[in-house]
């Protein structure tokens, strides 16, 4: 019986391969669907099914609002498998889910999470190296193939896909820090290969001590005093040769900023803007944030100095660059999506809430920051009067959200007014002894339960 199901996968991952070799993606993945079927261990089946998913999708595959609820539903059953033990079910599934759309980053995901279940790490990786094949203009998958090559270790894969993230998003500092991080753990696994069983070991990689030294200086996460001098005294003599090297006006800006020298940091980064002669959103995204540092730094002196009228004149003036500012970056780089979230909720606190909308909606696309755009699109709507629409975010945000953080309490308790506002007083009970069990001092929550349970009380006795 073995052999007849092993003959009848290899039968059908032939026909498979002929159908994708041919330019028929859809027979292909029919065909191959059948080999996985027969055979979930074979890995040479799931690698030609995950190009032809791909290909196929890529060709004829449409993504509307049906088909993303569609979707939603489907990882809903798979993550409901995984947390019941039935792995292989759930792989089952997720492979019926990824034939309808294979580069969605929350399919890809789930069937991640449905190969793990089922103690299948290659068949997770093969899910993922074909998703990162596919996923230079898609900041959010590639985020999650970034993630996942990390957790997996395998850190020469996520040096490569968290530079071209941070080619995409080049202001996250986020994004840089996980960079240098994995570059810093495949230099070193690289170096602990050269140097394996020879003698002087990974100290022979830097032979020149006083170069040891001055790298020493240079990656410290904080430069300051003697160290800073000698280093913003190299850049600077950098810079006058290579006017154009704006990793060297980069790294002066961020020594400048480091020790809190902001009219320099600023003088420095429009230099490097005017040299760049094109648009740089890392040195923008800087710009920005040095900007606002220095808006601080005057905001805190003249508050030293008992001056509170100039102080908060100061602070309205911080505002109006913040928003002003947020909104000339977004429209010369209009797919930041973190930037979106950014001014989405700019708009949001300033009350234009179908301004908000628009770019909180575009914001949920990215990974980062989508939670927390679920919120205020929820925070949108009720101030709308739409409670439905905000009562749809917040569930999805709670559902999202494994723990009690800050984050969940604000939302669990807003689906707690929903719900006491529309008279399901129960309901608004449970939700606020869940932020309570966590955070007793929340908001207002002590006098809300104690008023909804004596209501409860006396609509039980009446």
């Amino acid at each position: 019986m073995a052999v007849d199901l092993a003959q009848k996968a290899q039968n059908f991952t032939n026909r498979g391969r002929q159908a994708l070799e041919s330019g028929r993606y859809e027979l292909a993945v029919d065909m191959l669907m059948e080999a996985v079927s027969a055979a979930p261990d074979g890995l040479e089946a799931r690698k030609l099914l995950r190009i032809a998913q791909i290909k196929n999708f890529q060709q004829n595959g449409k993504v509307g609002f049906g088909a993303k609820l569609g979707y939603m539903m489907d990882r809903n059953k798979i993550m409901s498998l995984v947390k019941k033990g039935q792995g292989e079910e759930a792989m089952a599934a997720a492979e019926k889910l990824l034939c309808k759309n294979p580069l969605d980053g929350d399919n890809i995901e789930a069937a991640v999470k449905a190969a793990e279940a089922a103690g299948k790490t290659d068949h997770a990786a093969i899910t993922i190296e074909a998703a990162y094949e596919c996923s230079n203009k898609d900041p959010a998958l590639l985020e999650r193939v970034a993630t996942y090559y990390q957790m997996a270790q395998k850190w020469d894969k996520a040096r490569d896909a968290y530079r071209k993230l941070a080619e995409a998003k080049p202001g996250d500092q986020e994004i840089l820090t996980k960079l240098k991080n994995t570059e810093a753990k495949a230099t070193m696994n690289a170096g602990w290969e050269q140097t394996a069983g020879k003698k002087g070991g990974f100290q022979n990689l830097i032979a020149n001590k006083e170069q040891a030294k001055k790298l020493d200086a240079a990656n410290k996460a904080v430069v300051t005093d003697a160290d800073a001098e000698v280093l913003i005294k190299e850049k600077l003599e950098q810079i006058a040769k290579e006017p154009k090297n704006m990793n060297a006006r980069r790294a002066l800006a961020r020594l400048y900023n480091q020790n809190k020298r902001y009219e320099e940091a600023i003088q420095c980064l429009n230099e490097a803007i005017e040299a760049a002669g094109s648009m740089d959103p890392e040195l923008d995204r800087m710009l920005s944030q040095t900007t606002i540092q220095y808006y601080d730094q005057q905001i805190e002196l003249y508050r030293a100095a008992g001056d509170e009228e100039t102080a908060a004149a100061l602070e309205g003036d911080k505002n109006q660059f913040v928003f002003d500012d947020l909104a000339s970056r977004v429209e010369r780089y209009p797919n930041d999506l973190h930037l979106r979230y950014e001014l989405g909720v700019q708009y949001y606190t300033y009350e234009y809430y179908d301004e908000a909308l628009e770019h909180l909606q575009l914001a949920q696309k990215s990974p980062k920051d989508r939670l927390w755009a679920l919120y205020y699109l929820a925070m949108c709507f009720l101030k709308k009067d739409q409670t439905d629409m905000a009562v749809m975010q917040l569930e999805t945000a709670r559902d999202a959200l494994p723990t009690m953080d800050d984050l969940k309490k604000k939302v669990v308790y807003q689906l707690g007014l929903c719900a006491e506002a529309s008279g399901d007083l129960e309901k608004a009970y449970q939700y606020y002894k869940d932020v309570y069990s966590s955070d007793v001092g929340f908001e207002d929550l002590s006098e809300r339960m104690l008023s909804v349970s004596q209501a409860i009380k006396k609509a039980h006795q009446g």
